[in-house]
Formats: structure tokens, sequence, C-alpha cells
């Protein structure tokens, strides 16, 4: 399979905007030239008449591996904006897994100021011979550093993908601006980001937008990007053109990874106890209906669509955020961000998608989340969209029921015992306030049901010694090798006391 972190930083080697990028580059930097939000939605609206073309890498990119690029770093003198705010901008070099230069323009009172790439702007340390390589031109994306100059909050390299290090200063999962024809097999797609334009907001905001061109796509982006707290927000529209019929339209997707966890234990090849950026899909309904589903790293690839009408939103989220379960000091897998959606306006009907491939590998993004919308979406289709990104450390928002907080899965039937043939089990916690005082008599049960599977035994009762956790078992007999599609929650009498968890039992 395809590492789709490589993907992440080598998808830059799709074709980018010649026309205006030379337009851009011509533009003396004295003057600049105009610039607004409608003029590029317009320039997204033209080009999709204009003809796809893909351009080759620049030339001497390729011998800039890992070690080489880890080499380069760049002069903080020559970064935009360093006023001690969380809006100064460094570059990135361009290296082989990230070939293709994009274009970098300044907006300062509506005029566009193209950012001039020197070699100048980075020191390449030599290696152990003390050697220095020849630096390729141009940049392959930017980063927003903290106020302090220590780190970054806000990177934007490779294809389409940006992402964040979120409240806890620790990057994981990211964003891409979209998605086409995900898990179709041989046909996906990756846009590009071919130029930025940076202008300062209120406050320490930053505006990003984005031009973004595909085969199949050319879109207008502003992502309105600002710290609420310790929180990093994004404010994100797109205007976005087909210029090709597209099967599966993606907006507003998430990538991240999953090896095991708790829940697939026989994966756990690797001494450390659980390895994930994600641990979970959470969804909020238009109905209000809250929902979890765990991820999981499948046999073979897996496609869950989950129907809904105008989503209040949904994520990817790291739940579990006790260092002890993992027992990484180095990638540190207990701080990495959630990544929240919240839709903006009119979504109409659709689904929430959810893609899960396998993987034996920790380096490799396996699990993609995103909207697709349930009308056609043909060659001349036009799409504006408007949503909010929330990346935290809790859930964005909020729910006020017991959450499922870990689920684990086993051999069917009485501990110590024969196990019951062709089933298996599934044990989940969940914890809140919603619980707390309630005991077996309290009149508490399981509302449960599945897919492609019997339910042999329900078991429900409060966690011994433990306030507020109670614990779900269920097991299931098999039909046919299948996964079994599970869905379940706690209530007392017409309360749901918990959030409902749906979980594909392998």
């Amino acid at each position: 399979m395809t590492s789709r972190r490589q993907a992440m930083a080598g998808l830059a080697s799709f074709p980018f905007l010649l026309a205006i990028s030379q337009a851009a580059q011509a533009a003396p930097a004295g003057r600049g030239r105009p610039f607004s939000w409608g003029w590029l939605m317009q320039q997204a609206a033209d080009r999709v008449k204009v003809a796809w073309h893909a351009p080759q890498p620049v030339p001497g990119t390729e011998a800039i591996d890992f070690d080489e690029v880890n080499r380069i770093s760049f002069r903080a003198d020559h970064a935009l904006w360093r006023d001690g705010g969380d809006r100064e901008v460094r570059f990135f070099p361009l290296h082989r897994f990230a070939n293709m230069p994009v274009d970098i323009s300044r907006v300062e009172n509506g005029r566009a100021y193209p950012v001039s790439f020197s070699r100048g702007m980075f020191d390449i340390k030599p290696d152990s011979k003390g050697r220095r390589f020849r630096m390729a031109s141009g940049f392959a994306g930017f980063r927003l550093m903290n106020a302090s100059g220590r780190g970054d909050w806000l990177a934007y390299q490779g294809a389409s993908y940006f992402r964040s290090s979120g409240a806890l200063d620790q990057y994981g999962l990211s964003a891409r601006g979209l998605a086409i024809d995900t898990g179709i097999d041989g046909r996906e797609e990756f846009p590009v980001f071919t130029q930025f334009w940076l202008e300062h907001g209120p406050g320490d905001a930053m505006t990003i937008y984005a031009l973004l061109e595909g085969p199949s796509v050319v879109g207008a982006y502003r992502f309105v990007s600002r710290k609420e707290g310790a929180v990093p927000v994004q404010d994100v529209t797109a205007s976005i053109h087909l210029r090709k019929d597209v099967e599966r339209l993606g907006l507003a997707p998430l990538t991240s990874m999953f090896w095991y966890g708790e829940g697939n234990r026989a994966a756990a090849v690797d001494w450390r106890p659980e390895i994930h950026d994600s641990d979970g899909l959470a969804l909020y309904t238009g109905s209000g209906e809250r929902i979890w589903r765990p991820l999981c790293n499948p046999a073979s690839p897996t496609i869950s669509s989950y129907l809904d009408n105008n989503p209040r939103g949904f994520g990817l989220l790291q739940r579990d955020r006790t260092f002890s379960h993992y027992q990484d000091d180095g990638a540190f897998y207990d701080k990495r961000p959630n990544l929240w959606v919240e839709p903006k306006g009119d979504w109409g009907a659709g689904s929430v998608m959810l893609y899960e491939i396998p993987t034996q590998r920790e380096i490799e993004d396996n699990i993609v989340a995103f909207w697709t919308p349930a009308g056609a979406t043909r060659a001349g289709s036009h799409f504006v969209i408007d949503y909010r990104l929330n990346w935290s450390k809790t859930d964005a928002v909020p729910a006020g029921l017991a959450q499922a907080v870990d689920c684990w899965t086993g051999v069917a039937g009485r501990p110590g015992h024969e196990p019951t043939p062709n089933a298996r089990r599934l044990v989940a916690d969940f914890v809140g306030d919603r619980l707390a005082g309630l005991d077996r008599e309290s009149g508490v049960d399981a509302v449960v049901s599945v897919n492609n599977g019997t339910i042999l035994a329900t078991y429900v009762y409060p966690v011994v010694g433990v306030s507020s956790r109670w614990r779900l078992i269920v097991d299931i007999a098999h039909q046919d090798g299948r996964p079994s599609d599970l869905r379940a929650y706690l209530r007392r009498g017409d309360d749901a006391l918990t959030e409902t968890l749906l979980y594909l039992l392998h």
C-alpha cells in the first residue's frame, strides 16, 4: 500500500497552475497586483474551462531525501511578519517528497506581493564529511510559528494537505482541501494547492487563500486561522468547480493513522501497548444523535457510510489521553490533536464516509473521513461550502451524555470455560456524569442491535470501585465470516444515558 504520509509530502508533484503562477512571478514586487476573495473565486471559475497540464518536478529535488531535508533550516531573520504574534511565517524547502514549487504572496491593503525565493533564506548543515548539497529553487509550503518563535502551530505542505499541532503542541492527523474518489480502486485523485496568498487578519488571525487544481477540479479556498485560547480554529470557505464527473466527492476530508489499540491487540507486534493518531470517528447528526465509532485496522480496505441530513459535526478524535496506554515518550500519541468539522449553512442530504485501509506500520496514514453530498457531482457542477475546523484536545462540542472510552474484543462465552464457537465478544466501558450514583437496581439497560450477526448474550453493570463507569458486554455469533456491525447505547427508562456506540466486530 502506498504510504499516505508520503502522499502528504510527495503529492505536491501533481500538476500546478502555470498561467497564473507565471503572471504572479512577473508582477513587480514593489507595486504588487490587485487581490480579493472575489477575484480568486472568479479565477477558479475561469480555470475550469482550461485544459490541465502536468509540469515536471524541479531538477535536483530527487537528491534531497529525508536525511538531507533534515539538514536544511529556514533562517528566522527571513520570516514574514516577525511581530511577536502567532502569525510569523517561515517556508519549507523543496525536496524529494515535495518537489513542485508553490507560489506564495503576502496581501496588504488589497494588493498581493509575491514572496521571492532565495537560497540565502536557508542554512544547510554539512554532512559528516563536510559536504553541502545544492538546494532546488522554490518553496514547498509554509508554516505559522508560535508567538514564542519556538515551534509552529499550522503547516501547509504537499498536495492539499495541512495540519495543526493543536492545543497540546503535537502534530498528528491532517486535513485536506478535497478528496476525490477515495476508496475506489485505482481512481483516487489528489488535487493540489498551487498558490497561496497570506493576509493579516484582526488580532493574531491569519487569512490563508489558496487555489486548488487537479484533473477533475478547480477550487478557491479561504482559511481564517487563529487560536482561541490554546485551541487552533479555522473558518473555511471553499468554492469548488468540477471539470469532470466525480463518483465520490469528499468535502472537508480528514486523514489519520490507526495501527492498533486495545480492541485489536493481535496487531500489536511492537512493544508499545497502542499506536494511533486517532482512536475514533465522532458524529453529531442532524437529528441530534451523538455517535462514536472506534477505528479499526481491517484485513482489507473497508468503506463505512453514515447517512445524514445537515450534519451538525463530525471528526476524528484521540479520546485516550493516558500516557501509560502508549508508553511513547518520542511520538507522544497521548497528545495528538482532535479535528472536529462543524458545518455552516445547509449541507443537505449526504453521508459521512469512513475509509479504513490495512496497515502494518505507523508511518502510513490509513484512515480517511469526509462528507459526500447525495446529489450528482457532474462536470460543470459548482459547490460552495462553509465549515469550521477545531484542533482541540477534548470533544469540541460536549454532549452531556456518557462516552464510550474503551472497547475490547475477544472470544465469546464464560471466562475460563470453552469459548463459544464462531462467536466474538465486545466489551465497552462508558464514562460520564449521567451514570454517577446509579447501581444495579437503578433500571439501567442496554439497547443493542446488530447487522450480520446474532446476539447471544448482553450484560450491563457498573464497574466496581470506579465512579460513573459502566460496562457493556455483548456476545455475537457471526454468520458468514463478514464483520458484524453492532449498535448500542445505555438508557434508563426512556432517557438515553450514553452516546450511541457503533462497532465493526471482525
